[in-house]
C-alpha cells in the first residue's frame, strides 16, 4: 500500500510540475528570439564552468570513465551544437514565404514556426549530458519549456546537470526529474507537447503506448545493430583503423557504435590480426589503462558476459584483443572479437552496447548488402571503401539512419545536419534546423487585402465566373 501511495504522490508530483510548466508557458508565449539566444549563451558559459565536475561525475558514475570520452562525446558537442545553433537560428525562425497559387491570388501565405509548449525529455545514462542539454538546446531554440527525466543509473552527473540548468532557467522553464522505472513510466504518460525517448527500442514500445494515451507526438532515438560493411577493395588495416575509435569509445556503450562487421572471408584472420595490433597501439598496458572507460555498472558487464558465454556455448570463436582483457572488480573489458557466428545467438539477436564485436564472413557483396536488408533497419550504417560505385551502391540498397563512408559514429557530430533513426531504430529529427522543426508547429496563414476573390465561389452555385473557374484549374 506504502507503495502504491508513493506511486500515486509521485504522478501527481509530475502533473502538478507539468501544470506549472504549461501556465508559465501560456503566459509568455514560450521563449522570444533574444531570450532564446540569451538562454543558450547562459547554457554554454555553464557548462564550460563546470566541464571538469562533470568529467568527475562521470567518472564517479562509471567507476572510472576516461575524461577525453566525457569532454569529446558529452561536453564539447553540446557547446558545438549551441555556437551553430545562435548563429543560424535568426533563420531559422523568420516566417517563410510560400507561393499562394493563381486560385488563392491575390492572398499572402507565410508559414510561421511557433514553439510546441513543453517538451518532455527521456535521458539515458551513456551519454547524460549531450542526450539531455542536446534535446534541451533544440527545445529552447524553437521557444518552448522542457521537463527532462535522467537516468536513474547516472546520480552523480545528474547533480551537476541540475546545477547547470539552475543557473540559466527556472523550475517553470525546465525542470529536471530523477527516479526509477515507474517515475520514467509516469513521466512518458504526461501530456506533453512532444516527447523525446533515448534509449532502447524495446522500452520505446512503452513509451510510445503511454504518449499514444494522450496523442503526444514523439521523437525516438534508439539503436539496433549497426553493421560495418567492408568492401572487398578495401585494406584491412585501414578499415580497422577507421572503425575500432568508434567501437573502442565509451567502451562501445554508444547507440551508433559499430555492432557487427560484414567482411570477405579471406580477410577474417587479417581483421583479426589487425584489429589486436591497433588496440594494442591505441590502450597499452589495457588494464591500468585510463584512456579506456569502464561498464557503467554490475548489471551490464553481467548481460556482457552472459552473452559471451551463450555465443562460446553455441559454438562461436570469441578472441581478446589484449591479454587481461576483462576485469571484473573494474568492470572493465576490452574489445572481444567473436567469429563463426550465429542468428540463434543473443550476440546477433540483441544490440550489443559494449565492448563486443561479431564477425560475419561474406562470399560476395550482393550477400553482404542481402544481410543487412534482412535484419531489422539499424541507427547508423559504416561502409569502408575507397570505391564511390561501392559507396554509393550500397547506400542506394540499404535504409539506416545515417550512414559513414571510411569512418564511424562521427556522423552524429554534425550540427548541419538531421540525425534520427528509422523502423526499428527510431522515428524523427534532432540536430540543426530538423530538430528546431520537430519542436516547432509549422504553421500556415493565409491573410487578403481589401480585395476579396473568396466571394467568387460562395453561392449560388454555376454561375459563369464559377464555371470559368472550373474550366481554368479542373484540366
Amino acid at each position: 500500500m506504502d507503495r502504491v501511495n508513493t506511486q500515486q504522490n509521485q504522478a501527481s508530483a509530475l502533473i502538478t510540475q507539468l501544470q506549472k510548466q504549461r501556465h508559465s508557458f501560456e503566459q509568455s508565449g514560450g521563449f522570444d528570439f533574444q531570450t532564446r539566444l540569451d538562454k543558450l549563451n547562459q547554457l554554454k558559459h555553464a557548462l564550460i564552468q563546470h566541464q571538469q565536475h562533470i568529467v568527475s561525475a562521470l567518472a564517479n558514475d562509471y567507476g572510472h570513465r576516461a575524461s577525453f570520452d566525457t569532454l569529446l562525446a558529452d561536453v564539447m558537442p553540446c557547446i558545438n551544437q549551441i555556437n551553430y545553433t545562435r548563429k543560424h537560428l535568426a533563420k531559422w525562425i523568420k516566417p517563410s514565404r510560400r507561393h499562394a497559387g493563381l486560385l488563392l491570388a491575390p492572398a499572402n501565405v507565410k508559414v510561421h514556426y511557433q514553439p510546441l509548449g513543453v517538451i518532455g525529455i527521456i535521458v539515458p545514462w551513456n551519454f547524460p549530458v549531450m542526450l539531455s542539454l542536446g534535446p534541451l538546446i533544440t527545445a529552447v531554440a524553437a521557444g518552448n519549456h522542457a521537463m527532462i527525466k535522467l537516468s536513474e543509473f547516472t546520480p552523480a552527473v545528474n547533480q551537476v546537470i541540475k546545477q547547470i540548468v539552475a543557473q540559466v532557467f527556472s523550475d517553470e522553464q525546465v525542470y529536471i526529474v530523477e527516479g526509477e522505472a515507474d517515475v520514467a513510466a509516469q513521466f512518458s504518460a504526461l501530456p506533453f507537447d512532444h516527447l523525446l525517448f533515448t534509449g532502447s527500442t524495446e522500452v520505446a514500445k512503452h513509451v510510445m503506448r503511454a504518449a499514444a494515451e494522450n496523442l503526444t507526438p514523439v521523437t525516438l532515438e534508439l539503436g539496433g545493430k549497426s553493421p560495418v560493411i567492408i568492401a572487398p577493395d578495401m585494406d584491412i588495416d585501414i578499415a580497422v583503423e577507421r572503425m575500432i575509435f568508434g567501437k573502442c569509445l565509451n567502451a562501445g556503450q554508444i547507440c551508433v557504435s559499430p555492432d557487427y562487421v560484414l567482411l570477405p572471408k579471406d580477410k577474417q584472420q587479417a581483421f583479426i590480426d589487425a584489429y589486436k595490433t591497433k588496440f594494442e597501439q591505441l590502450y597499452p598496458n589495457f588494464i591500468d589503462n585510463q584512456d579506456y572507460s569502464n561498464v557503467i555498472n554490475l548489471r551490464q558487464f553481467e548481460r556482457l558476459l552472459a552473452v559471451i558465454e551463450d555465443a562460446k556455448q553455441q559454438g562461436a570463436q570469441v578472441e581478446p584483443v589484449t591479454s587481461n582483457s576483462i576485469d571484473i572488480p573494474q568492470r572493465k573489458m576490452a574489445t572481444q572479437l567473436i567469429s563463426q557466428v550465429t542468428d540463434s545467438m543473443l550476440v546477433m539477436q540483441q544490440e550489443i552496447f559494449g565492448p563486443l564485436l561479431p564477425i560475419v564472413a561474406y562470399d560476395d557483396l550482393e550477400q553482404a548488402i542481402s544481410y543487412v536488408n534482412q535484419r531489422p533497419r539499424p541507427l547508423a550504417l559504416y561502409i569502408m571503401s575507397f570505391e564511390q560505385t561501392t559507396s554509393q551502391q550500397i547506400i542506394s540498397r540499404t535504409h539506416s539512419g545515417g550512414v559513414c563512408v571510411n569512418e564511424t559514429v562521427f556522423h552524429v557530430a554534425a550540427d548541419d545536419a538531421p540525425f534520427g533513426g528509422i523502423g526499428p531504430s527510431g522515428m524523427g529529427h534532432y540536430h540543426g534546423k530538423e530538430g528546431f522543426l520537430s519542436f516547432s508547429h509549422a504553421k500556415t496563414v493565409l491573410s487578403r487585402g481589401r480585395f476579396n476573390t473568396g466571394k467568387l465561389v460562395h453561392p449560388p452555385y454555376g454561375n459563369k465566373i464559377q464555371q470559368l473557374l472550373f474550366k481554368i484549374f479542373m484540366r
